[in-house]
This record gives structure tokens, sequence and C-alpha cells, in this order.
């Protein structure tokens, strides 16, 4: 039987009956020739097929465009990296690091001072994301006024340093915060051509200058803030050492300890001595102990950290870490030691209980946890209620009575008030003799076991002229125990 040419399969309809349908009707004439082997489909078959199918062409097409677009991005993603890479370089500065306030700071300065010398000055603060700093001074005659200073916000700013322009981006991450502080993580990142990234430093040290030019004359206080410290309402000016009137020798005797310490770095090292040194100031209330450390700390140039051991959530891990890195050239200052540890078992309305132990707190003074150049300052008014482990020598160095008013004491702070070049010729002798008459009532009162703080005569000074205020000090005296 002769093979049967399958060209011949046909799709015809006959009334409602469909006939064997047709396979082929795409293909080419030869494609269906059998051999004995089989059919045999010539080699121009697939080729035939593929450009005579409209189908298969478009969707090659659309996959081609793909392929090439995809490629394409990734060259210009590829190649506008490696092309940032080598034109730009990038600073990075966070939060955590002192750093960042400086630069803030210098920021807004900046523009201030670019928009006086340039009136085509476009300044960075016409753009759509700024934060404010509010500041309150208070005035010599005790009025006060607010100064709103703007600051860069998270977003993207543009300042020109030097002739060089700089792209700033500062971001803030919502989504976590600083474990300890729980303060939101902040970035600044200052972006240029690579050929001004020796400008970097140069910038940095302006920033930082122009912060030490603010503070300069001033005294900083800083306070913990989880396991950081951050300075305490704005800098105040330093207070005069003469200005705190202490007994003949206290002041003078503290100011030299200290001073000693302060020139001994190398001895102590050559040693392998701990370099750091403690102070007790004790005395009744108002006898002038943290006035004298302040003014101490003002006349050295240093700063201070005040540390609260009753503060919520402080614990000993805490307190190691604060220690260790309190800032360079800072007084440490830890007042009413003996109430801190008095409480400590005790128990707040609100349920809070004290973290930190006196063993954490005693390993912490004088453990690895210590820093090195690091002063300490404690005050109480019962030194007879710390223990001795407290204030051995090694962690106290220093300890001194700040007690209540002498009559050398009270003249000289009447001399002060009174005296010197402020006071008319016409009574400079009355209040020569106002000053002896002062004196004397101290003397007396301080015989019958009465006593009177430097605080309540300051008081007295301040709201009274000198004859009023020598009359007004009899009702003063308290009854103390010698």
């Amino acid at each position: 039987m002769p093979p049967r040419d399958i060209t011949d399969v046909n799709v015809t309809t006959v009334g409602n009956r469909a006939t064997e349908p047709n396979h082929t009707a795409f293909l080419p004439q030869n494609a269906g020739q059998l051999s004995d082997s089989g059919p045999v489909v010539p080699s121009s078959y697939l080729k035939d097929f593929l450009n005579d199918n409209p189908y298969f062409q478009a969707g090659f097409g659309l996959m081609a465009l793909g392929v090439g677009l995809t490629a394409m991005r990734q060259g210009i993603v590829l190649g506008t990296t490696a092309l940032r890479r080598r034109l730009l370089v990038t600073l990075e500065i966070n939060n955590k690091d002192r750093a960042y306030e400086w630069f803030l700071a210098w920021m807004s300065n900046q523009t201030t001072l670019q928009a006086q010398n340039s009136r085509k000055f476009v300044p960075w603060t016409r753009s759509h994301q700024l934060s404010v700093e509010t500041t309150v001074e208070q005035r010599k005659n005790g009025s006060s006024s607010a100064l709103f200073k703007l600051v860069a916000g998270p977003g993207t700013h543009y300042v020109q340093y030097k002739g060089a322009w700089m792209q700033v981006k500062r971001e803030r991450e919502t989504r976590s915060m600083q474990l300890m502080s729980g303060t939101p993580w902040e970035t600044v990142t200052l972006t240029t051509l690579s050929r001004d990234r020796k400008l970097f430093p140069e910038l940095l040290s302006e920033a930082r200058d122009l912060a030490m030019h603010g503070n300069e004359g001033k005294l900083v206080i800083h306070t913990a803030w989880g396991i950081e410290w951050r300075p305490f309402g704005q800098p105040r000016l330093k207070r005069p050492l003469q200005s705190v009137v202490l007994a003949p020798g206290v002041a003078e005797n503290i100011e030299a300890d200290i001073k000693s310490f302060l020139d001994r770095r190398q001895w102590y090292a050559d040693r392998g001595i701990p370099y750091r040194r403690g102070y007790l100031l004790h005395g009744p209330p108002g006898s002038g102990k943290t006035s004298f450390i302040q003014a101490l700390a003002g006349t050295l140039s240093y700063d201070i950290c005040v540390l609260n051991l009753s503060e919520r959530g402080l614990a000993d891990d805490k307190l190691f870490h604060l220690l260790s890195n309190a800032p360079e050239r800072s007084f440490v200052l830890i007042e009413d030691i003996d109430a801190a540890f008095n409480k400590r078992a005790q128990t707040s309305e609100d349920g809070y209980q004290s973290s930190v132990t006196f063993s954490g707190f005693l390993n912490a003074l004088d453990g690895v946890a210590s820093g090195e150049e690091r002063i300490i300052f404690m005050t109480t008014n019962h030194v007879e209620n710390l223990d001795p482990a407290l204030i051995r020598p090694g962690r106290v160095d220093l300890s001194e009575l700040i007690d209540d008013a002498t009559p050398e004491q009270a003249r000289h702070l009447f001399d002060r008030f009174y005296g010197g070049k402020d006071a008319p010729k016409n009574i400079t002798e009355e209040i020569s003799k106002l000053s002896i008459d002062l004196g004397a009532l101290v003397g007396e009162e301080r015989e019958k076991g009465r006593r009177i703080s430097m605080a309540a005569l300051q008081g007295c000074f301040i709201r009274n002229d000198a004859k009023v205020a020598v009359n007004s000090c009899h009702d003063l005296f308290v009854n103390k125990q010698s």
C-alpha cells in the first residue's frame, strides 16, 4: 500500500460532522516526506518556522528588549557607583560623637556668616527640613529672653566651605532607639569631591574651636543621661574663687593639693600608681561646699559632672561606665554621699528602689573601671555616718571641714558686700566698725553654742544695707552642739 501523504488530511465540515483536522497547515509542503526510517524534516524547517511565526518573533523581541534594558540598567548603576567612588568622598558622624553637635552648631553659624558676607548667598535654611534649638538667657537685671536657632533637620542640605560644595544628609532612625539613653540614632553624612577631602579635618577643627570658644570663661555642668554625660542647661559664668569665703587656709590647702596632683602625671605613671584623686568636703548645710567646688572648677578651667547615686535606673554597671567615661578635664561631684547609701535600702512610694550597691560603688571608685586623670569630690553633712571603707586613703585622699561662719569669715564676707572700692569714702570708717562688730557678735555666739551659716549671712547682706544687716543677724543664729 503506497504511503499516504499527510497533507491529504484536511479539516472539512459536512453538515454538522467534522472531518479529520489538518495539523500541517503551517508546515512546508516537503516537511512530511517519509523514508524507510521515518519522516524526514529538512534542516530549513526550524528556521522557516521561526521566521514565519509572528507570535514567536514578538515574544523573542520583548524578551531581548527586557534583557537589554536590565543589562543597561545594571551597567549604569555599576558605572555610577564606580564613578562615585572615584570622584566623591563621604564622612559619617553619628550622634554619639561629640563632633555631631559641633557640626550642627557650626552649620547654623556658618549660614549666618555667609549671609552677612554675601548678598547673593542662598542659605540652606530655605530648605523644607529644619529643626529648632531654643535657649533661654537670663540677663543681669533679672529678665530673660528666648533665642531660637535653626539647625539642619532630617533631610538633604548643601553648604559651601572654602569654595567646595558639600552635601549634608541628616538621617534619623525612627524604628530603633539607643538602648541606654532612649534617643533615636542619628547620623550626618558629608559628601564632597575627592580632591576636597582634606577639608573635612579643617571643617571639624573649626567646628570644635567654635564650640570651645562659646564655652570660654564659662562653667559647663554635665549630668548622667543613661550611660552618657550630657551638658545640663547653658554654660554659666565662672565664679571667682575669692567669692567663696572659707575659714583661713582651707581653700588654699585644697587648691594647692589639686594643683600639685595635676602637675605630677608623669610621677604617677613612672610608679604605676592610678592617676586619680578623691576629696571629701564635710560640714553643715549652707557652709559653701558645693559653691567652693564650682569656683575651683572655674579657676582651673574644668567642667563638673554631677552624679546622683539615687537616680532611677542607675545600677552598678552603669556607674562603672559613667566613672570610666567622664569628660576630660572635669570633676565628678557626688553630693550628700551619706544620704545616698542610707536610703539605698528604702523604697519610694512608687515602688522604685535604688540599684547601686555600696560594694559596687567602692569597686567603681578604685577598681578596673576607674578612669585616668579622674578627680572626685564628695560632700556630706554627716561625716560620722560614712563607712570607714569609703573614706580610707586611696578613695578619699584629702578631707576638709567646711564649717559654719567664723568671726574672720563673717568680717571678710561683710567687707566684700559693703566695703572695698564701691564704698563711699565718707562711710568707710563706719563700714570698718560694723565689720568688727559683726565679727565680735559671731565669736560671742559661737562660744554659746549658737552658729550661723555663710549662706544665711549672704542672704542677709543681699536684702539689707550694712547697719540693718548687722542688727538683723541676731535672729539668724541657731543652737548647735560644738
